[in-house]
Formats: C-alpha cells, sequence, structure tokens
C-alpha cells in the first residue's frame, strides 16, 4: 500500500495496516519532498515522495490510502482509480454530492475495492447493537438521537483548513464529525434518513491563523496571527426523520469545553433502547420498560455469534484503534477477494455510503440556508 496526506489520521491508517502482518508499506507522498522525507522517517517508511501522482505511478503499490485534507479527495482518488488501484479514503468522501457521486461512479467503474473510512463501525458493541435492531430484539424504532461533540476548536488560536473553505468545505463539524454520527445512526438502525431540518452556529466567528494549518487535538503552536473571518459552522443542531417511519436529532459542536471525542448514539424501539456511547465504547447499555435496564460489557462470550471484532476477552478493554484495525482488516478482506462486490464483509463502509454521506450534509447546508426548513434527502 501507498499514502496520500501523512497528516494526523495518517499514522492509524499505517498502524492498522501494520497490524494486519501481510501488507507492505511502500510509500508516503505529501506537499513537498522535504516535508514528506520527514515524515517517512517519522513513520519508517522506505520511499517519499513530494508529488501523490509518483506515487500512485510506482508499480509496487496496490493501495491507496487517502488521508489529505477535504479538498483533495476528489482528484486524488480520481487519479489512484484510473490505473486501477484499489482506495481506501478518509470521510468525507468528498466536499459535495456532486462531487461524490462521481467518485462513486468511477470507484464501481473501475471494478476495484472502494472504501471510507467511518471506523466507529468497526466497534463490536456497535454490531452488536445492529444485530439486536435487525433481529427485532428493539421492536419497531420510534427514535433516534444523539450527538458528537469535541473541544479542540474552542481556542480562537486553534485554526486549521476544515475553517477555509477552499480545502475543507462549506461545513465543519457537521462534514467532519457529524457525518459520523449520521453514517452510524443509519448503520445501526438499517434505516436512512430522508428529510432533515438544520440549525448552524459559527460560535468562534473570528480565528487567529499562523499561516500554518493545526492538524485535528494538536497543541496550536505561538508565533505572531492574523485574524481570519469564519463562516463554517462548530456547532450545529438537526431534527431528522427516518424511511421507517423513526423520528431523530443529533447535536454536533467542536467548540464544548470538556467534551474530547463524546459521541453517543440512542435507539429507541417499543421493546427495548439501546445506547451506545463512544467513550465508554465497551458498554452498551439496554433499556427495559418492563424489567431492570442493564450494562452489557464487551465480552466474546455475551456478543452474537460471527462478530469477529471482539479480540480480547471480558474484562480486557478495546479502543478505538482496534475499530479502526477492524474496518482496515475488512477492507483488506475485500481486496483479496479483488474487489468484487459481493466477496464485500457487510458492516465495510463504501464509496456508496461516502456519496450517501454527502447528500445527508447537502440536506442539512441547504436547510440552514433556506431559514431552517425540512429539506429532502437526495436519494
Amino acid at each position: 500500500m501507498g499514502l496520500i496526506g501523512p497528516g494526523f489520521v495518517a499514522a492509524h491508517h499505517l498502524d492498522a495496516v501494520r497490524r494486519l502482518g501481510d501488507v507492505d508499506i511502500v510509500a508516503i507522498a505529501g506537499s513537498s519532498q522535504q516535508s514528506t522525507e520527514k515524515k517517512a522517517q517519522a513513520y519508517k517508511v522506505d520511499r517519499a515522495y513530494g508529488d501523490y501522482n509518483a506515487l500512485i505511478a510506482d508499480p509496487d503499490v496496490q493501495v491507496i490510502h487517502n488521508t489529505t485534507p477535504n479538498h483533495l479527495h476528489l482528484p486524488v482518488t480520481l487519479a489512484a482509480l484510473q490505473p486501477g488501484k484499489h482506495v481506501i479514503s478518509d470521510k468525507p468522501l468528498a466536499l459535495n454530492a456532486e462531487e461524490g457521486l462521481r467518485l462513486r461512479d468511477a470507484a464501481v467503474a473501475a471494478k476495484v475495492a472502494h472504501v471510507v473510512t467511518f471506523n466507529y463501525r468497526g466497534n463490536p458493541l456497535i454490531q452488536q447493537a445492529r444485530g439486536m435492531v435487525a433481529r427485532g430484539e428493539t421492536g419497531p424504532l420510534s427514535f433516534i438521537h444523539g450527538y458528537y461533540l469535541q473541544d479542540w476548536m474552542n481556542d480562537p488560536n486553534v485554526y486549521s483548513w476544515r475553517s477555509d473553505p477552499a480545502k475543507g468545505g462549506l461545513t465543519s463539524a457537521v462534514g467532519d464529525i457529524g457525518s459520523h454520527w449520521c453514517d452510524l445512526a443509519e448503520h445501526v438502525s438499517g434505516s436512512k434518513i430522508v428529510s432533515v431540518l438544520a440549525d448552524l452556529t459559527t460560535v468562534v466567528p473570528v480565528r487567529y491563523s499562523s499561516g500554518a494549518s493545526a492538524e485535528a487535538f494538536s497543541a496550536k503552536g505561538s508565533g505572531e496571527r492574523r485574524p481570519v473571518q469564519v463562516h463554517a459552522e462548530d456547532l450545529a443542531s438537526v431534527l431528522l426523520r427516518f424511511e421507517n417511519g423513526a423520528k431523530g436529532c443529533f447535536s454536533v459542536g467542536q467548540v464544548l469545553p470538556g467534551h474530547k471525542n463524546d459521541l453517543e448514539l440512542e435507539i429507541n424501539g417499543r421493546k427495548q433502547s439501546l445506547k451506545w456511547r463512544q467513550e465508554q465504547q465497551n458498554e452498551l447499555w439496554i433499556g427495559r420498560h418492563d424489567q431492570p435496564s442493564c450494562v452489557m460489557a464487551k465480552d466474546p462470550s455475551l456478543v452474537s455469534p460471527m462478530i469477529p471484532y471482539v479480540h480480547l476477552p471480558g474484562g480486557h478493554q478495546e479502543s478505538w484503534a482496534d475499530a479502526f484495525h477492524n474496518l482496515i482488516r475488512d477492507a483488506y478482506q475485500w481486496i483479496r477477494e479483488g474487489g468484487h462486490p459481493e466477496a464485500k464483509p457487510a458492516p465495510l463502509p463504501t464509496f456508496e455510503d461516502g456519496y450517501r454521506s454527502t447528500c445527508i450534509i447537502e440536506a442539512i447546508l441547504k436547510s440552514h440556508a433556506a431559514g431552517g426548513r425540512w429539506e429532502n434527502v437526495q436519494q
């Protein structure tokens, strides 16, 4: 494999691939030869390219991991698909639904494996919850709700490329972390979001940039800074309607002190409720009306049969990196099968899911721009 875009999440892609044990990390490519050579040395990768086209042309590279900023997802992924290389792309798949559709269609036409890293699907208790809904244990669903809250952009001195519409697109919090929440909600419930009503806010309208884009969750740095007007939202709340008749809502924010990576999803059915929180990801709350509610711990002897995502005995905690590894392991299982559609592991998110996510985000932006009205999600 080769990786393009050696930023924050790149190290986790490389770690997950190394844990597979049978995939060679051939090269990485970045924005310049000098900076990429430093990253290659830090990541212990032999080859460094200052041009992503050179990496794609490397005959030893069969799989491309695209972890570039959002505005590069379209050109980099299209370039990788053209010679028929498998692609694993960070989310969101593209800046908008039009680009997302182009990438989905190009991937299908190339007949290769195409994966989007909605990595929270890789948590074993997410798959446990999904199975419980599918088996009817919750009964018909009535309400799907939750949030994804962070605080890494609370300081106005943190300026990220995500705040620049030319690089991050028209959205910040919704596209970055809201896309994760919506994917989980649809994946666990088995039902699509069909319409949205959104209220978006920019809590920090002026940020101070040193000229360099901060990586997510990194120190803010120092030096002379200039003010930059920011228009992308850093806080949002959205009402939802699902195709199965369930109602829903979620909030996202990146400026909420004390919330580090606080994702919660709750599914309410007529028989049972299910709640999962990323910061306590080894527990699944099961709510009942006519008997005591309980917390189910991650344990291979308790989860549904055939969940291969549980690697450790009960009481041994598994982590964000383990869930990410589960997704990458599924991706390479599909790649080994040539990317044939029928060979795709069921939980694995593809460019179809990535395109769908761009449609939901676009509907949210349209709803807010119209003053807060219900907007249908493009199907």
